[in-house]
This record gives C-alpha cells, sequence and structure tokens, in this order.
C-alpha cells in the first residue's frame, strides 16, 4: 500500500505537469492567433504526414508532459522511497540505518533531520542499555549482599547457639560416662547418645562450612536460557524446540531483561495458551538481537483489547527499558507469536 501512494504522487506529478504544458501550449497558439490575426480553421487546415496540425502540436505537447512530468516524478519518488524506507527501519529499532544526502532541498533538509533523530535516539538506547545494566549489576549486588548477610547471620546464629549446646551435651555426657561404673548398665546407652553428639557436631560444622559465603560465578544468557528450557522440558509435558545462537559479549542490562522476557514468556504459555508445543529462536543479526518465542495454543484476538489479560504489557515494557521493540502477534486458535528486536549500539560512540 504504501509503494502505491508513491506511485500515486508519481502520476499526480505527470498530471500536473502534463495539464501545464497543454496550458501552455494553449496560451502560446491563442497569442499567436490573435498577433497574427489567423483564422483558427488553419490549423485544422494545415497537414503534416496527412495529420492536422492541431494533432501533431497536441500530441508533441503531450509527450513533452509526460515525458517530463515521469522524470521528475520518477525521482521525487525514488527519494520518498528513501525515506520511506528509513522511516520503517526507524520504526523497527534499527537506529544504526542512515539516509544517503538526497540533495539540498526540502527533502534533503528532512533526511538530514532523520539522520540526526536517529543519532541522538541511538545515543538515548545506549544510555538506556547502560541504566538497565547498572540497574541489573546493583540487583545482583544487592541480593548477593543479602544472600551474605543472611548466610552470616544463620552461621552465627548456629554457632553461638545450636553448636555450642551440642558441645556442651556431649562435654556432659563425657563426665557423666567417665563417672560411672564400667560395669553399669547406662554405660553403654550414654557412650552411645555421646556418638550421636559427636556425629551431630561434625554435621553442624560441615553445614557451617557451607554456609559461608562463596562467591558465585555468573552465567551467560545462552547458558542460562539453556538450562531453563531443558527444565521446564523435564517437568512439563510440553514439547519445546530451542535454537539459540552464539551471541556477542552482552550488557548484564540486555542479558537480564532478554531472560525476563523469556520467562514471561513461558509463563504465559503455561497459565493461558493451552499449548502443545513451544519453539524459541534467539539469534545475532547485525547489531541486533532478536528473539522469537511461538506456541500452537488457542491464541486470541488481538483487536479485543486484552492483551494485558496475557501479560503481554511487561514484555513490551522491558524491551522499552533497553530500547528494543516488542510485538506480538496472535489469532485464535492459530497459537501466539512474541518478537523481540533489541538494537546494539557501541558505547564508544557516545
Amino acid at each position: 500500500m504504501k509503494g502505491n501512494r508513491l506511485t500515486r504522487i508519481q502520476w499526480r506529478i505527470i498530471r500536473f505537469v502534463l495539464w501545464v504544458c497543454l496550458s501552455v501550449a494553449v496560451l502560446v497558439l491563442s497569442a499567436v492567433l490573435v498577433y497574427y490575426r489567423l483564422d483558427p480553421a488553419i490549423l485544422w487546415a494545415s497537414e503534416r504526414f496527412s495529420v492536422p496540425l492541431i494533432l501533431l502540436v497536441l500530441l508533441l505537447v503531450v509527450a513533452v508532459g509526460v515525458l517530463a512530468g515521469y522524470g521528475f516524478g520518477n525521482q521525487m519518488k525514488k527519494r520518498l522511497e528513501h525515506l520511506l524506507e528509513s522511516a520503517l527501519k526507524y520504526e523497527r529499532g534499527q537506529f544504526a540505518h542512515r539516509i544517503p544526502p538526497l540533495g539540498d532541498d526540502e527533502i534533503g533538509r528532512v533526511a538530514e533531520h532523520l539522520n540526526r533523530m536517529a543519532r541522538r535516539v541511538e545515543q538515548q538506547v545506549a544510555s538506556l542499555q547502560k541504566l538497565a545494566t547498572e540497574k541489573a549489576r546493583w540487583r545482583e549486588q544487592m541480593k548477593q549482599s543479602v544472600i551474605t548477610e543472611e548466610r552470616q547471620r544463620l552461621a552465627r546464629e548456629l554457632h553461638d547457639a545450636v553448636s555450642q549446646q551440642l558441645f556442651a551435651i556431649s562435654m556432659l555426657l563425657s563426665a557423666v560416662r567417665e563417672h560411672l561404673p564400667a560395669d553399669h548398665p547406662m554405660h553403654g546407652r550414654i557412650a552411645t547418645a555421646e556418638k550421636v553428639a559427636g556425629e551431630a557436631q561434625n554435621e553442624m560444622r560441615a553445614l557451617l562450612m557451607q554456609l559461608r559465603p562463596v562467591p558465585l560465578e555468573g552465567k551467560g544468557l545462552k547458558e542460562g536460557l539453556k538450562e531453563l528450557l531443558a527444565e521446564l522440558k523435564a517437568k512439563q509435558p510440553l514439547e519445546i524446540e530451542w535454537e539459540i545462537a552464539d551471541l556477542p559479549d552482552l550488557p548484564k542490562g540486555i542479558e537480564d531483561h532478554l531472560f525476563r522476557i523469556v520467562q514471561e514468556s513461558l509463563s504465559n504459555v503455561l497459565r493461558h495458551s493451552r499449548a502443545t508445543a513451544v519453539t524459541l529462536k534467539l539469534v545475532a543479526a547485525p547489531r541486533q538481537i532478536r528473539l522469537r518465542i511461538a506456541d500452537n495454543g488457542v491464541g486470541f484476538d488481538m483487536n479485543a483489547g486484552k492483551r494485558t489479560t496475557y501479560g503481554l504489557q511487561s514484555i513490551q515494557e522491558r524491551a522499552n527499558e533497553i530500547g528494543g521493540v516488542a510485538e506480538v502477534i496472535s489469532f485464535p486458535g492459530k497459537g501466539t507469536r512474541v518478537e523481540v528486536i533489541i538494537p546494539l549500539v557501541d558505547e564508544e560512540g557516545e
């Protein structure tokens, strides 16, 4: 439809030039007839190649008008196509695209302003991604800090309370056993209780060692998604297929948001879609990350205004937070497809 609009513009230019040529020709012929006081019938009487002269003149004017209009309109259409193509790429999140020079007139100035806008949006996307990375790093640090503090608290309380009490029980049992005669009937039972207390003390020491704060090794997005999908496939009666390509080094914020988007999408599949099969594809395009999740569930009517019911709003919000675009396509009885495009910008270009 967009191409037809540009075609209509081209034909409008042709019609305009043709009418201008015809109007100028009529005015010139009228002026010549008036100036030289000629009879208009002479135009019909004069012939060239057995064709009235007036018809030849009109055919020549029409040919010139059509050719001139077509040439000018075609050139205008090509320049507008550059603008339209660039606008569509910007709409899809390809802010690294730049429009070639289109001249010094208004169209060329529009192209320059669009390039400036794309450059500015690209910088804003870089800032958003950097902010998301810092936010994810801050949450991870806070989480690790809380976990470490809680483990230290548990280790301290277990050491100060339970471990000390086990040690005291062991010492009391040892003292009682030493004061009893060797042939006393309780001697063996106390020895057994002392042994159990010692074993419990050893278990407590091992538990305290495990509660010591140990730095965890972070997992990449590809590894984390594979573990998530494998675990879901093992626990759910759902056919899951995935294709996860090798990804470049992504900022922590992008990895965190993409992982959350996958989690939210799979949660929607389990809660609402009643699907039997799900496919996931995550690939790296030039300066882009593309994610697609599709199921064969019941789908929904996109025009019914119930998209938020399926928890899809959070997916779009997460994609927007890192400068990406999330698109949801669904039809009743034909499943749902979620496509996410995340642009990758060079931080050095800020």
